[in-house]
């Protein structure tokens, strides 16, 4: 606290609670366990299945990459056990926003919920800008010419990603129940590819591919210090690839391939029985997501060298298949891509805008971004304007260089969720939990600090972009949040 402010103001259990009931900024509550395990495995596997681990075996750790997926799933599971407590605690939506708000005070609140935003847009851009490149891709496969791109005068347009948000953000308008059902729809036709693509890959995995399991440190000679991991440049080490530092690199790369379980609890308020339905939901998701996962990248390093992988100008299953000589798996995968591209982009909309909207409804953000449509039950001009803008980010900007922002968003979020189970423990111990972190405190801190680990593998230059979005954000609440807050006193006549 300095010259006055109270930037560490609570807002109560209770006043969160009652925030939900007002009939202008409430959301309707249909949403099933199976709704929620759902959303968890469409927003996890996307493209990220059939690339992220060949890039991270070809770049970082070889076939040592499956023990990156293992710690990034452990770290994952951690965080999200920590989130299914705090969800089935405060079932509102916000996700760890709403749950910083109530244990660690408004700025912290507000700094995560501003990291959030950041995660969940850039994401939702991002995979929007690769569902158009995997659909350019995909009529080139099937011999369709009809170009991804048009000109507006001078400016270069990707139709692709403008209209696929287009098409979900009227779907998410509509209402978050039929959205989820056109979801699950094509989650079991992107599960089904991606099973069908890994018994196919078993037959063609040699044991030799395997060894060395982690292949020896290398120098990275072509690696900038602003491109190695922060810890590396902090403790001067020469940049590297391959090694325990190399798993350790892939493990925080990898870890892309789990975000999404947080957008999961922004849908808290929207679920039924979210003392049960979201623990059971959320962890339900992640298991089956780390085992598709896992399996994935047994196949991808089985089935040739990581060094073949590393001499290829983008990595990833489809190559694998391909310098196997079975080159038609191109085709199955990229509808597999498609469809689980489609899937992610909802979800991560839904999840900024829930998002915003609850920060909007606490006065952090304009109020009236946090207006419901009596008919839809849903934030309709929020989501349009959510839709509108990462259109035009994906349709027009190059944004797919900024993919460690999304992780740093994450990983940040997971960092204040997890230390914030003892505190909220600490200070309200009467409240129902629908389900408890096991061994707290020492899991939660434990989850914090792996998730703190992980951040530092990322690179310098991530880390400096974040910094620059935290400065950005602390302008914002210092100048508007601070006073139009729900918290904040009224003003003296």
């Amino acid at each position: 606290m300095a010259g006055g402010l109270n930037i560490f103001r609570r807002k109560s259990v209770e006043e969160a609670l009652a925030s939900t009931t007002d009939p202008e900024r409430s959301l309707k509550r249909d949403l099933t366990a199976w709704d929620l395990a759902v959303m968890g495995v469409a927003v996890a596997i996307g493209a990220g299945i059939f690339s992220v681990g060949a890039t991270a075996a070809a770049n970082y750790a070889g076939p040592g990459v499956i023990l990156s997926f293992v710690i990034a799933s452990v770290v994952c599971a951690l965080a999200i056990m920590c989130y299914a407590e705090f969800a089935s605690t405060l079932p509102i939506a916000g996700s760890a926003y709403t749950f910083s708000y109530a244990t660690m005070g408004e700025f912290v609140a507000w700094i995560i919920g501003w990291d959030l935003i950041l995660e969940m847009l850039l994401a939702a851009a991002v995979i929007a800008k690769f569902w158009g490149v995997y659909l350019s891709d995909a009529f080139g496969l099937f011999g369709i010419t009809i170009p991804t791109t048009i000109h507006a005068g001078p400016v270069l347009i990707d139709w692709g990603p403008v209209f696929i948000v287009g098409v979900f953000t009227v779907l998410l308008v509509i209402g978050t129940k039929l959205s989820s059902r056109v979801n699950a729809v094509l989650v079991i036709l992107k599960v089904s590819i991606t099973v069908f693509v890994i018994v196919v890959g078993f037959f063609y995995v040699k044991a030799e591919n395997y060894t060395p399991f982690i292949p020896p440190a290398e120098p990275a000679e072509s690696v900038s210090r602003l491109h190695q991991p922060l810890f590396a440049f902090l403790s001067g080490m020469e940049p590297t690839t391959y090694g325990i530092v190399g798993v350790l690199s892939g493990a925080a790369l990898v870890f892309f391939a789990f975000i999404g379980f947080d957008v999961v609890a922004t849908t808290a308020e929207e679920t039924k029985n979210p003392q049960k339905a979201l623990p059971r939901g959320i962890l339900g998701g992640l298991a089956v997501v780390t085992v598709l996962y896992i399996l994935v990248t047994v196949v991808v390093t089985g089935m040739v060298s990581f060094r073949e992988l590393a001499a290829s100008d983008s990595p990833s299953l489809t190559t694998a298949f391909v310098l196997v000589g079975a080159d038609w798996a191109g085709k199955v995968i990229s509808i597999g891509i498609l469809l689980g591209l489609t899937s992610v982009i909802m979800v991560l909309l839904l999840g900024l805008t829930r998002i915003v909207f609850s920060m909007s409804r606490d006065g952090l953000l304009p109020r009236g971004l946090s207006k419901t449509s009596p008919r839809f039950h849903t934030p309709v001009r929020l989501q349009i304007g959510a839709g509108i803008v990462v259109a035009l980010i994906a349709g027009l900007a190059k944004v797919e260089l900024l993919e460690e922002m999304i992780n740093i968003g994450t990983l940040s979020a997971f960092v204040l969720v997890s230390f914030g189970i003892p505190i909220l423990r600490r200070s309200r111990p009467d409240l129902p939990r629908g389900f408890r972190v096991p061994w707290s405190p020492v899991l939660p801190i434990v989850a914090g600090v792996a998730c703190l680990w992980l951040m530092s593998n990322l690179t310098t230059l991530t880390w400096l972009r974040f910094a620059a979005w935290l400065v950005v954000g602390t302008v914002i609440y210092l100048s508007y949040s601070y006073r139009h807050s729900q918290l904040a006193p009224p003003p003296t006549p």
